[in-house]
């Protein structure tokens, strides 16, 4: 054949394209939504795959897992997907969100940063159930939301709800916040928890509202108890002290620099009659930086229990309320994750999880773990990740047995009673532990069920019985 009479494959591309265009104007046949569905499809995020998977608008903030919805907060929106199918239910403006109550008394509460005030939603609908419009900072329990409003700079009024409350439970006088304070959970003056790698800081939830809380105000702090909102005591700092409020008590830490070193004394006080109660000498609680002794950090442990390293390098735990030693390591031993209830440690030689019921001093029950695994403890389970090979394991804490064994690069960011959910960048997936019943349908009006992704929120249309204006 004659080089110029070779096919024209260019030619005949340009006119099958032009073929194809044609039939999906004319709505004969339209490959296009079915390509980008194809292009756009989001891989796994873990094998065995999870119950539910959604690809979301931007990273999220932070995930809660409540009752019958999955709480995601965005930068600018907080949304709620229906536990069972994933799907979004709801959706809400707001700068901020954070969950209050627990079982069907859960609420999310969502404000806007610079305005005064916030809204009280349901996490299965978005519908609106209680508007405050003078708040000035948020702070969010299993059982309570506490808020506060300021009059003056130098008055402002401490409020306790119950979390779908009407009226306040009580209030207390406290003198201006300052800037320090706003929007949800600003750091108040307790304990902190030790952290994980691949396990957010925030998975486990809210906390219990505690006996009594330290509010750091103009240099001092006070202390106010919780139950009646008696406002018991203010206090300022001395050099090298730092004072925190936990465990029904208040702290006075002492860290003096002495000879090339820092040493260390808790006092604990009861709030009531500032008297010692306990006293502990060479604890070190990890408040201090190595420079100094400037003790710029809160102490390590839980809502009722201090955790930190002996004077002969063990590592232990103790009582807040009584002071009472709940668990010691052997050498070597390292405490990686502690609550009121357990203390998950690594062997000496790192190969292993030993996991202790408060206070013992023998496992309740032990797992081989790689040297480089990463552990987390929260109410509902105990989280062992490890990177390379990637994997996600959550134990029961009390016997050890395996709730879910996941093959997965996915960060754990939230963690409910019967399951948690996973995530890595706009994919959020639902994990079921095993045993766990399915989450009652949400309802959301009168003979209404989950609408999965039909209704609520600006990009569809209203759902039925729900009065929120944004969803």
């Amino acid at each position: 054949m004659a080089k110029g009479s070779a096919p024209c494959v260019k030619c005949y591309l340009a006119f099958a394209l032009v073929v194809v265009i044609v039939l999906a104007a004319t709505g004969v046949w339209n490959p296009f939504p079915g390509l980008w569905d194809w292009v756009n499809r989001s891989r796994p995020l873990a094998e065995p795959d999870v119950t539910w998977q959604q690809r979301v608008d931007g990273a999220p903030q932070s995930i809660t897992v409540t009752d019958r919805a999955v709480i995601v907060e965005h930068r600018l929106t907080v949304e709620g997907h229906s536990l069972t199918s994933g799907n979004q239910v709801w959706e809400h403006k707001a700068d901020w969100a954070a969950v209050a109550g627990t079982g069907t008394d859960q609420v999310v509460v969502a404000g806007t940063l610079l305005v005064k005030g916030y809204q009280v939603l349901n996490p299965a609908t978005g519908a609106l159930l209680r508007r405050d419009e003078a708040a000035v900072a948020v702070w969010t329990y299993r059982n309570a939301l506490l808020d506060v409003e300021c009059a003056g700079p130098r008055d402002c009024t401490l409020r306790a709800w119950d979390p779908r409350g009407q009226q306040p439970r009580w209030t207390a006088q406290l003198p201006g916040m300052g800037l320090v304070l706003f929007a949800d959970n600003p750091q108040l003056l307790t304990s902190r928890p030790l952290t994980a790698r691949g396990v957010a800081d925030d998975a486990g939830g809210p906390q219990n509202l505690p006996a009594a809380l330290g509010f750091p105000i103009d240099g001092k702090i006070h202390v106010v108890e919780t139950r009646t909102g008696k406002v018991l005591q203010e206090l300022k700092e001395e050099q090298h002290e730092r004072i925190v409020v936990l465990g029904g008590r208040v702290f006075t830490l002492v860290a003096t620099p002495r000879d090339g070193a820092c040493y260390y004394t808790a006092t604990a006080h009861d709030p009531v009659t500032a008297l010692p109660v306990w006293q502990r000498a060479g604890i070190n609680l990890r408040t201090a930086d190595r420079t100094g002794c400037a003790q710029r950090h809160n102490p390590t442990g839980g809502p009722n229990v201090l955790a930190g390293v002996a004077p002969d390098m063990r590592e232990t735990v103790l009582d807040a309320h009584d002071g009472r030693v709940l668990w010691t390591g052997a050498a070597g031993q390292e405490l990686r994750a502690v609550d009121d209830r357990y203390a998950l440690t690594r062997s000496a030689d790192g190969t292993t999880l030993q996991a202790y019921a408060l206070p013992t001093s023998t496992p309740a029950w032990t797992r081989p773990i790689d040297d480089d695994a990463q552990i987390a403890l929260t109410r509902y389970a105990a989280l062992v990740v490890t990177r390379k090979p990637d994997r996600v394991v959550a134990l029961d804490p009390a016997t050890g047995t395996e709730l879910a064994n996941l093959r997965t690069s996915a960060e754990v960011k939230a963690v409910g009673p019967a399951g948690m959910v996973i995530g890595e960048g706009r994919e959020i997936g639902y994990v079921r532990f095993a045993g766990a019943d399915l989450p009652a349908p949400a309802v959301t009006g009168p003979g209404g069920v989950d609408p999965g992704p039909t209704c609520g929120g600006v990009k569809q249309e209203s759902c039925p019985g729900d009065g929120s204006k944004d969803g």
